[in-house]
């Protein structure tokens, strides 16, 4: 799919207004102090006072502003310019130096000159790009000697199934992309847009080995059977914050976190 990121710019520039809107993404709420941040990943990122972070495929920036407010020097990209505007102007409003590029994650050491602390990077990421292999190497790239990647993502097993969770309907390996038109969004599926979109489907094996062949070093890998986002067709929250999909349960996995870091230099 040689055009997958002008067909994926275009359908996420398509979804930056409604989901500004969104109960989903709490906008008002968020300016006013709220963390976008989950359990998951403020538990694996721990204390970020003074460190620079890099977040990958930032959306409109509520994490990476999130992270500005803990302490940290941030830095955002992503790929869609309708959502780098919309992070610039939510990080004015919220009154931190979060800085933003708009880039292709492919094409940021290009771009970007400088090594960071941390990178983050979550939920709704890697589906988007087609090369595993070439993604861990800008995550390589981008860390400092000793720096740590943080990331958490949907569980692939979850991308298996058709909409209502009814039966398996994709494939859990990486077979050939994912080309689909979606009505709505998963923060509102009543909005009024039509995308195309590509994906891929990667195994936890694919992720996994990528960061390895990188010489990266696993420092942690886990799963859980639930989701902090009610983005499902199907949605039932068992806890306050904790949701799942009533015709899966507590049976699969929906998400998966890990951290890696990159080898200190013996210099």
């Amino acid at each position: 799919m040689e055009n997958y990121i002008d067909i994926n710019r275009n359908s996420w520039n398509a979804k930056v207004g409604p989901h500004l809107k969104s109960d989903f993404y709490f906008v008002d709420e968020f300016i006013n102090g709220r963390t976008s941040l989950n359990s998951i990943e403020f538990d694996l990122l721990g204390d970020v006072k003074g460190k620079e972070i890099l977040h990958l495929q930032c959306h409109f920036g509520q994490d990476s502003i999130s992270l500005s407010r803990m302490g940290a020097k941030v830095m955002g990209i992503d790929l869609s310019d309708k959502a780098i505007e919309a992070a610039r102007d939510l990080a004015k409003k919220c009154g931190t130096d979060t800085e933003f590029i708009l880039s292709d994650i492919y094409d940021l050491p290009n771009v970007l000159d400088k090594k960071f602390d941390i990178v983050y990077t979550s939920y709704g990421v890697i589906g988007w790009l087609p090369d595993m292999e070439k993604w861990a190497k800008v995550v390589s790239h981008f860390l400092k000697s000793g720096g740590k990647f943080v990331f958490v993502e949907f569980h692939p097993v979850v991308w298996m199934y058709d909409d209502d969770y009814t039966f398996v309907k994709y494939n859990y390996f990486n077979e050939k992309p994912i080309v689909e038109t979606y009505e709505g969004t998963y923060a509102d599926k009543s909005a009024a847009i039509v995308q195309e979109y590509v994906m891929w489907n990667h195994p936890t094996s694919e992720v996994l080995n990528a960061l390895l062949k990188e010489g990266l070093q696993l420092k942690s890998f886990d799963e859980y059977d639930w989701s902090p986002y009610a983005c499902f067709r199907h949605n039932e929250e068992f806890e306050k914050g904790k949701f799942r999909i009533p015709q899966l349960g507590n049976n699969v996995p929906y998400v998966f976190s890990l951290v890696a870091e990159s080898q200190t230099s013996s210099n």
